[in-house]
């Protein structure tokens, strides 16, 4: 099972940046605006770990902090501030946050401290549970980067097996086809967006029992592409 993280910036740019980035990651993430917003959530779901801004209208991130602390102890928390000032992570550190980053910041630098955080707290997957993703009869190895449909291996392109890795990290996840072309064929990509037509076609002819009917890779009219849990 993915590890539950809560976004919490009240600029959406930074926070779908921070989404997509955790998301490609394996860590099943939620989004909040404010303060409010995030304790809220707090009280209705189980998180593992939060990233908190610590400017946010209303309630700042210094006060959610204390607030979580206080009733969620087991959450961790990271906090990112735009002030590279010694007294603002001291007051943050002192609140209950666990670690801080301030922006920008480089977002792999973000995931692998989260890896740790995780880790020490208790809460990180297992070792042999990030390697292997599994979604119905389709299984893909890590670490031998192959794909099996029951036992037989799958014969992908770089570009399909990264797309499908991509999907199979995010079950139910809609990406739009700019949203694809950014992650799979990299941002100053110029191509044609139906080249992302033409993989998903070429995909689904590979893993999908009936390629028009397909059970796995679903079209989202108008929007993009997601894969079904299956």
């Amino acid at each position: 099972m993915s590890n539950r993280i809560l976004i919490v910036e009240d600029e959406e740019n930074i926070r779908s940046f921070i989404n997509v980035n955790l998301s490609i990651s394996g860590y099943e993430v939620l989004e909040a605006s404010t303060g409010e917003e995030a304790l809220s959530i707090c009280e209705r779901e189980k998180l593992d770990l939060i990233v908190l801004d610590i400017m946010l209208p209303g309630i700042d991130g210094y006060k959610t902090c204390e607030n979580i602390r206080k009733k969620y102890p087991s959450i961790a928390i990271i906090m990112l501030t735009a002030k590279n000032q010694d007294m603002d992570k001291i007051v943050g550190l002192e609140l209950g946050a666990d670690d801080y980053m301030v922006k920008p910041f480089n977002p792999t630098e973000l995931v692998y401290r989260i890896r740790a955080i995780l880790r020490r707290t208790g809460k990180g997957i297992k070792k042999e549970e990030e390697e292997i993703l599994i979604n119905g009869e389709i299984s893909l190895d890590k670490r031998s980067q192959k794909i099996y449909k029951l036992d037989n291996e799958l014969k992908l392109t770089i570009k399909e097996f990264q797309l499908m890795k991509l999907f199979m990290q995010n079950p139910d996840k809609a990406f739009t086809r700019d949203e694809l072309l950014d992650l799979i064929w990299g941002i100053e990509f110029y191509g044609d967006i139906k080249t992302v037509d033409v993989h998903i076609r070429r995909l689904r002819e590979k893993v999908e029992d009936d390629p028009s009917n397909p059970k796995y890779i679903e079209t989202i009219w108008g929007y993009g592409y997601r894969l079904k849990r299956c």
